[in-house]
C-alpha cells in the first residue's frame, strides 16, 4: 500500500466549508465519479472540496491475479467468506490520513462526508463508522459491509447517530442486493440510522438514485 493515495480534485469556488471523500469502485479510478458533480446541484457547492483518491494498483484473485486499481482483494465470489478483511483496515488508513488533511485546513470532521461505489462504498462504510471524530454523514452505493460483526465492538461513539444512506440496484449482478440488504438489517439492528433505496438497475447508479444523493447532501450540509 502506498503511503500517499494520488487524487482527483474539485476545488471550492467560494469559501472552503465542507469536504466530500468519494470512493470509486474495483478496476475504475478517481475520475469515474468526478462528473456526476454538476448533476446534484448541491446548494453548498461552491463550497465543497470534492476528492476522488485512486486506489492503489493490486492483484485481485477474483480476476485471475489481475493487477487493477483495488481497495482490497477480492478472494472469491462468496463476498460475505472471500473479502480480503485485512486490505479493507489497510485503505481505511489511507481514507482516515485524508479526512486528516481536510481537518488540519480547518475543515470541521462534521463537515467532511465520506461516499463511494462497490468497493469503495465497503470503506466509506468501514471507515466512517469507526473514525473517532463525529462525520458528516456516509453514502454507500451497491455496497455491502464486511465488518459488522467487528463493528459492534469497534463502532465510534462519535458516529452512532451518523446519517447512512444505502443504494441498490434490484438487478445487480456484481453485488447482489441480498447481500446488501443484510449489511442494512445488520446495521439497522445495531442502532445505525441508515436509510435503504433500492432501484431498477443494474451494478450502476440511475438519475433517481443521484437526485436522492443530492437530497441527502442538501440535507447534511444544510445551507438554507
Amino acid at each position: 500500500m502506498p503511503a500517499e493515495l494520488t487524487l482527483i480534485e474539485i476545488h471550492p469556488t467560494s469559501t472552503h466549508k465542507y469536504s466530500v471523500i468519494w470512493l470509486h469502485g474495483l478496476g475504475a479510478d478517481g475520475h469515474d465519479f468526478e462528473g456526476i458533480v454538476p448533476d446534484l446541484h448541491l446548494a453548498a457547492a461552491s463550497y465543497i472540496h470534492f476528492i476522488f483518491p485512486n486506489a492503489p494498483i493490486q492483484s485481485v484473485t477474483v480476476n485471475g491475479g489481475m493487477k487493477m486499481p483495488a481497495w482490497y482483494d477480492i478472494l472469491g465470489m462468496a463476498l460475505e467468506n472471500d473479502v480480503d478483511v485485512a486490505g479493507i483496515y489497510r485503505s481505511s488508513a489511507l481514507i482516515e490520513r485524508l479526512i486528516q488533511q481536510e481537518i488540519d485546513k480547518g475543515i470541521p470532521s462534521e463537515h467532511i462526508l465520506l461516499a463511494g461505489f462497490s468497493q469503495g462504498g465497503v470503506i466509506a462504510l468501514h471507515t466512517g463508522l469507526r473514525y473517532p471524530k463525529k462525520l458528516a454523514g456516509i453514502i454507500a452505493l451497491s455496497a455491502y459491509l464486511s465488518t459488522a460483526e467487528q463493528l459492534k465492538s469497534e463502532g465510534s461513539t462519535a458516529n452512532y447517530a451518523i446519517p447512512i444512506f444505502m443504494g441498490h440496484g434490484i438487478l445487480d449482478a456484481v453485488v447482489e442486493i441480498e447481500h446488501a440488504k443484510a449489511s442494512f438489517d445488520a446495521l439497522d439492528a445495531l442502532g445505525y440510522h441508515v436509510k435503504w433505496h433500492d432501484y431498477l438497475m443494474e451494478h450502476s447508479v440511475c438519475v433517481e438514485e443521484i437526485q436522492h444523493i443530492s437530497a441527502f447532501i442538501n440535507a447534511v450540509f444544510n445551507e438554507s
